[in-house]
């Protein structure tokens, strides 16, 4: 694991934090608890003076975005995300097919929580580039959603993957078709990742094993589809 990497775990998915200098970039923000636990592990790790200057977003789930607004309100700090989950970030998500099992727990978390609507500061697409972490660039990776992308660190040959793929509880899997927009979409993603050239993948939702090893789930994963 790089130094300047903070993996922040809460109960259903995890998070990044990645130190550029004297500034932090979140890689997505959690879900309830999220800040608490941000807050605890920046603390643990001595970074908690350090100012948040941007998120990334990998796509625009709630578990995702929670706390996004309200972090950077609270730090001024942008926000960038896929363009294409545009809809996710207004709160006006339409699914279709078994996706539509998500769209509903979707709707109904956000008006629970009363999530507020954001839109972010820069919109990506496949290819951008952000100056961050020695560069980050922007993988499209569609199918969980219609925008949902990963960002490749070729300095460390590491892929922030998002929802790509889950590696907790019955092993490697991708997200069921309740909880994608596009099935078959997501497992030509899966293809797409795998053509970079990596060392290590590090999804949102894992197990403890290394970035490494979580590579290794993803081949797996892909030999299967």
């Amino acid at each position: 694991m790089p130094p300047d990497l903070l993996i922040v775990r809460t109960f259903i998915v995890q998070f990044f934090v990645l130190r550029d200098g004297e500034g932090l970039y979140l890689i997505d923000t959690g879900f309830i608890g999220g800040q608490r636990a941000l807050h605890a592990a920046l603390v643990k790790r001595g970074w908690d003076a350090l100012p948040i200057r941007g998120i990334l977003l990998t796509h625009g789930h709630l578990d995702h975005v929670r706390n996004a607004p309200a972090l950077a309100a609270h730090h001024g700090a942008w926000i960038a995300g896929p363009e294409g989950d545009q809809e996710h970030y207004e709160n006006r998500a339409r699914y279709t097919g078994f996706g539509r099992v998500a769209g509903v727990a979707e709707w109904v978390g956000r008006r629970l929580l009363r999530q507020p609507a954001f839109r972010p500061d820069r919109l990506l697409n496949d290819g951008d580039e952000i100056p961050v972490w020695g560069g980050l660039r922007v993988v499209a990776l569609p199918g969980h959603t219609h925008g949902h992308c990963g960002y490749y660190s070729a300095r460390h040959r590491l892929l922030f993957s998002g929802d790509l793929f889950a590696s907790f509880g019955l092993g490697p899997q991708i997200a069921p078709a309740y909880l994608n927009q596009d099935n078959a979409e997501a497992r030509r993603s899966i293809y797409r990742a795998l053509e970079l050239p990596l060392e290590g993948v590090l999804p949102c939702h894992a197990d403890g094993a290394p970035p490494e090893r979580q590579l290794e789930y993803l081949r797996k994963l892909a030999r299967g589809c």
